[in-house]
């Protein structure tokens, strides 16, 4: 029996009264609570404008359709992500191209990535830095190298509400960025996305995108599009989140500390973060050479763990035809194993994660 689990969402009253509100409202699909959250939450992320889409993959989808990603156009990524990272480079007619990651982060390579570039024989029209457990990725590199060679930079931040780069919050350092709300992250809506950006021309595409091709309301549909509206009920919890994600993140922080320091003594390789950085920690990750003997003691001793990601996206089936070393990410596959972190961790949780891993043998 698990008494530690991997992730735990953090819902009370807070959520409860704004979801009721909309229901003695009557709108409950898209409409003014929808607004008000993606005005707070581009905010939040210090960018000029938010779209909120019904998930993340949607938010991913419609921001690689408004930086337009044509047919067939190469588009860089990590292949050390979830699935849809790549799925929406897909959906949007690109054609991922998988460079390596830094074994350290977890993110992109900046030299693997201009280094696809420079080989691509298509035309390349974006690159998605994934901000992987919610670490952001190297930003100024990879900025330049965006510049440099005039295409878009995509920030994946499904898993980085509240990170920081050099000071900037994530979402609003490249062209786009894109949330997800999903129960297991930093804060919910249940499900639910976002997309953030300072550009107008971007921020209007994706509207048109995720609303059937309106270019304002009704039927004036100036485009072909997808319903990836949020509701109102969706934008409620994600209000109340919102204000509780400072507190949230404060936690997440605090109980990555305390795992960092327990664990300094044995062999586990623990999370980094660099001085430019601010880590939200979506996930503790350590590496272990044996990390089913580590996953099996965690069980044994009541507490959860996780695999973030057992296979390289490059190596998965539906991927078979995309033939690319990536040895980096594929050691990582091997041996990352994510702890739990979240803000209902409390002290006696942390003393019962570590004395299971001090007790595995070789740690």
């Amino acid at each position: 029996m698990v008494d530690i689990p991997i992730a735990s969402p953090t819902i009370g009253e807070p959520e409860r009264e704004r979801v009721l509100d909309v229901l003695d409202s009557g709108y409950l699909a898209a409409g003014d609570v929808v607004e008000e959250f993606e005005d707070e939450f581009a905010d939040y992320c210090e960018a000029d404008h938010g779209v909120a889409a019904t998930n993340g993959t949607a938010a991913l989808h419609a921001a690689l359709e408004a930086v337009g990603v044509s047919e067939g156009a190469n588009v860089i990524t990590t292949p050390f992500s979830f699935v849809a990272t790549a799925n929406t480079i897909q959906f949007a007619g690109g054609t991922p191209v998988f460079a390596d990651i830094d074994p350290e982060t977890y993110n992109l390579d900046p030299e693997s990535v201009e280094e696809k570039i420079r080989e691509s024989d298509d035309p390349v029209d974006a690159i998605v830095a994934v901000h992987l457990y919610g670490l952001p990725a190297e930003m100024d590199a990879l900025r330049d190298i965006a510049d440099t060679y005039d295409v878009a930079l995509v920030e994946d931040a499904c898993q980085a509400h509240g990170a920081r780069y050099d000071g900037d919050a994530v979402g609003a350092i490249g062209d786009v960025g894109c949330f997800s709300f999903y129960p297991t992250k930093n804060m919910t809506s249940g499900e639910g996305g976002m997309i953030t950006t300072d550009r107008q021309d971007v921020a209007d595409a994706a509207n048109r995108f995720i609303n059937h091709g309106r270019e304002v309301s009704g039927y004036d549909h100036v485009e072909v599009g997808h319903n990836f509206r949020m509701t109102n009920m969706e934008a409620a919890v994600g209000l109340a989140q919102l204000e509780r994600l400072p507190e949230f993140n404060r936690k997440r922080r605090e109980n990555a500390r305390k795992l960092t320091e327990r664990l300094a003594d044995t062999e586990l390789a623990t999370p980094t973060e660099p001085e430019n950085r601010r880590h939200v920690y979506h996930q503790y990750t350590v590496r272990c050479p044996d990390r089913e003997q580590l996953k099996q003691t965690l069980s044994d001793h009541g507490v959860g763990s996780a695999v973030y990601y057992p296979t390289s996206i490059h190596e998965l089936e539906a991927y078979e035809e995309y033939s690319v070393s990536a040895p980096i990410s594929e050691r990582a596959a091997d041996e990352a194993l994510s702890l739990p972190v979240h803000p209902e961790v409390d002290d006696d949780d942390i003393e019962q994660i570590t004395a299971a891993i001090t007790e595995t043998p070789l740690l």
